[in-house]
């Protein structure tokens, strides 16, 4: 199989680095550097070619697009409104005097 042969993977990452490569470009990097990066994307996220005779079944491992938006804010929001707007109040005043200093 030469170098760049995309037959051991299957139909559902090609889509995948299809859909990621239009991201690429659409935010302006060039096609071939595009297509570069969202292959690197998709062997990242599942190992390469998952076709069967190279592990096909084999749950995805590091997976990261999964977590995106999913990281931040969950505990700030259960909060209350007083405690964040108390926590804001002493953020911004430690900003000021370290500004002053």
């Amino acid at each position: 199989m030469p170098r760049g042969d995309k037959s051991a993977y299957t139909d559902k990452q090609k889509r995948k680095a299809e859909h990621i490569e239009e991201g690429y470009e659409k935010r302006g990097v060039r096609k071939k550097e595009a297509e570069r990066r969202a292959w690197a994307t998709v062997n990242r996220e599942s190992g390469g070619g998952n076709k069967s005779g190279s592990g096909r079944g084999v749950k995805d491992t590091k997976v990261s697009a999964k977590r995106g938006g999913r990281i931040g804010g969950r505990a700030s929001a259960q909060r209350p409104a007083a405690a964040r707007s108390r926590s804001a109040k002493k953020a911004a005043a430690t900003r000021k005097r370290r500004a002053r200093a």
